[in-house]
């Protein structure tokens, strides 16, 4: 037997429960390990890996996901889709949460946490000498309690039907945190851009009192530069915000720099 002690933690999961909020910065453009880090440097809580939005290989995620884990930094993987096929391949490569778009029902939910836990949550398959275990040998008892607990299932919340299913998706077993992408939610309701219309702020409220009547985290997504509202989410009891993308960090810091030489 092992010292449970000695097990891995997930240092996201730990901070939101500390009812602080953590900050993560999304990852589209740098493919080394050398994000990592950065994100340390700067602070960051968590690298969010965003294979639904570039082409990121699964060597790729693979390096980011294992360095990251040994630095303290909670990876987590935004799949390309919902599928078990996605879900599994992005926890082999030792994410220690994953990020499901393209949830509209409870149905949907309950269908990924299946594909993302092991016995007796889901039916994730278990392989041997797993990298959120730092390779470790590990009975099979062990290991998959160990890596139930530290792994997150984050539901994105983006669309008008997953908002009124949003109670249902909230309740589903499994689920650590409900993620309100804020542009894609604009978009559904009409409302593209504009974060402070009354109708977009409704729906964070809802999202707000589902995650709080079932005990899950309330996290916000795509308000990097509506740091003003982010701090009024918090009030609603969000504890997880992503800051950014590195790309738009590197964009935004090359056009300043380069302004001030014009």
């Amino acid at each position: 037997m092992h010292d449970p002690t000695s097990w891995p933690s997930n240092p996201l999961l730990a901070k939101m429960a500390s009812g602080d909020l953590a900050v993560g910065m999304i990852v589209r453009l740098i493919r080394g390990v050398e994000v990592v880090a950065i994100a340390k440097t700067a602070g960051f809580d968590c690298l969010l890996l965003d294979q639904e939005h570039n082409s990121f290989s699964l060597e790729t995620i693979s390096q980011i996901c294992i360095a990251a884990n040994l630095a303290g930094i909670t990876p987590l993987v935004r799949v390309v889709d919902a599928s078990h096929s996605s879900i599994t391949q992005a926890l082999e490569c030792g994410a220690m949460g994953i990020i499901l778009p393209q949830i509209e029902s409870a149905e949907d939910a309950a269908a990924a946490i299946q594909a993302a836990k092991f016995p007796p949550l889901g039916h994730r398959s278990l392989a041997p000498c797993l990298p959120q275990l730092y390779f470790r040998p590990t009975p099979a008892t062990e290991a998959m309690q160990s890596i139930n607990n530290m792994t997150m299932a984050v539901v994105m919340i983006e669309s008008v039907s997953a908002l009124e299913a949003v109670e249902e998706i909230a309740a589903v077993n499994g689920v650590n945190m409900l993620l309100v992408g804020a542009n894609d939610m604009c978009n559904a309701l009409g409302l593209p851009g504009d974060f402070d219309h009354p109708e977009l702020r409704a729906a964070f409220k809802r999202v707000a009192e589902a995650c709080k009547t079932n005990g899950v985290h309330f996290g916000v997504g795509g308000l990097g530069p509506r740091p003003d509202l982010v701090q009024e989410m918090t009030t609603l009891g969000a504890r997880y915000a992503t800051a950014g993308a590195d790309v738009t960090f590197f964009t935004n810091a090359a056009i300043a720099q380069a302004r001030k030489f014009r």
